[in-house]
């Protein structure tokens, strides 16, 4: 087993925390846990591309990192008003 499996896989654990913020917290928290967890998901998949040796993967985690970002501006665009 890789060092960058076992990185991804306490990645992977450590977005059930913010995975639970967005759920219960308030929708300007809630913007800032999705936030982290886009950003944990990218390195989960930079580390699992890098742990199974396998270059196309990258293109995986670097579209991870376009959508979380826009996501989270979409997210915050129309919740806006609510925020």
């Amino acid at each position: 087993m890789s060092v960058f499996l076992i990185a991804a896989t306490v990645l992977l654990v450590a977005m059930l925390l913010p995975g639970i913020v967005c759920v219960r917290a308030r929708p300007i928290d809630a913007v800032v846990a999705l936030e982290l967890c886009g950003t944990l998901a990218t390195l989960t998949l930079l580390c699992l591309a890098e742990g199974f040796h396998r270059g196309i993967y990258f293109n995986v985690a670097l579209v991870s990192a376009a959508t979380a970002w826009i996501g989270a501006l979409v997210f915050a665009r129309f919740f806006g008003r609510v925020l």
